[in-house]
């Protein structure tokens, strides 16, 4: 068996955190409006070649909703810089 010290597991454990990257649409198109933006960010994704991202919406209210994209916290910077979310969160 393999012996980890206390620092290398929780380096592991940094670079494998998931961060959700947040896009946040307010208005009576909400919806639409983050579902159009979900497949820009998943046209990225194919285009860049990044397939262990996850990508989806979440409705908050009939004039709210989200766009989010899941990543693990080594590639968040990546993204963060060309795609520009509202916000982020660790999940």
């Amino acid at each position: 068996m393999a012996k980890y010290s206390m620092c290398h597991v929780f380096t592991i454990f940094k670079v494998m955190e998931k961060i959700k990257l947040i896009w946040d649409f307010r208005s009576a198109d909400a919806l639409k409006i983050a579902e159009h933006h979900v497949k820009h960010i998943n046209e990225f994704l194919k285009k860049e070649s990044h397939t262990n991202e996850e990508t989806g919406i979440s409705p908050i209210s009939e004039l709210y909703c989200t766009a989010f994209l899941i990543t693990t916290k080594d590639k968040m910077v990546l993204f963060r810089d060309k795609l520009k979310p509202h916000r982020g969160e660790v999940i």
